[in-house]
């Protein structure tokens, strides 16, 4: 990570969040950085100063986080030349690939991207919808994954089974009124039904 601001914080928790290693190089370290956004993880370093030309060479992935466009263009070069992956926060001409803007509900994963072209609208989507996905989707997900495993582990295909049809049964509306029993026993008619 290059840079060393609150959008470098936000970028460097969404890493960590995944089980990355985060190495930080950057001149100014805001307290965000290395505190509350980002916690106090053992997979966080920091290095107050400079980037130096080459040396995203050593890494997988580099996201630049700065106000310097002269910064950004190194280290887009540097990660061309090297074949490491380079994403430039608000700066899509040097990037080699974006990052949607995400809502996460354990194991389910909805994105919004643009393309680069505005991730303003992609970031007010996500807070748009991140109330609508609330956390009866992951007991949603959670129960069609154990259908789905009790079906196999009874031989049966998942293949060719309604799970739209379930889906649109009205199960969602009985998780959230807090009747995961009768959502479950709706879920097990519309799939033995679409088997026969």
């Amino acid at each position: 990570m290059v840079g060393g601001g609150r959008v470098a914080a936000t970028k460097a928790a969404g890493l960590l969040e995944c089980g990355a290693i985060v190495h930080v190089v950057a001149p100014r370290i805001d307290p965000t950085l290395a505190a509350p956004a980002t916690g106090s993880d053992e997979r966080l370093t920091i290095e107050s100063r400079p980037y130096r030309r080459g040396e995203v060479a050593g890494y997988r992935l580099a996201i630049t986080a700065t106000d310097d466009p002269e910064v950004n263009r190194a280290v887009a070069a540097d990660g061309e030349e090297h074949g490491v992956w380079v994403n430039s926060a608000d700066d899509p001409s040097n990037c080699a690939f974006t990052l949607p803007s995400q809502v996460r509900r354990g194991h389910l994963l909805v994105t919004f991207a643009t393309g680069g072209r505005s991730p303003a609208l992609a970031t007010w989507l996500r807070r748009r919808f991140s109330a609508e996905l609330g956390p009866e989707y992951e007991t949603l997900l959670e129960m069609l994954s154990e259908a789905r495993e009790d079906l196999r582990a009874a031989g049966r295909s998942t293949e060719g089974l309604d799970w739209q049809r379930a889906l649109d049964s009205g199960m969602l509306d009985l998780i959230r009124e807090g009747r995961p029993g009768e959502a479950k026993d709706l879920l097990r008619t519309c799939l033995s039904s679409s088997s026969v």
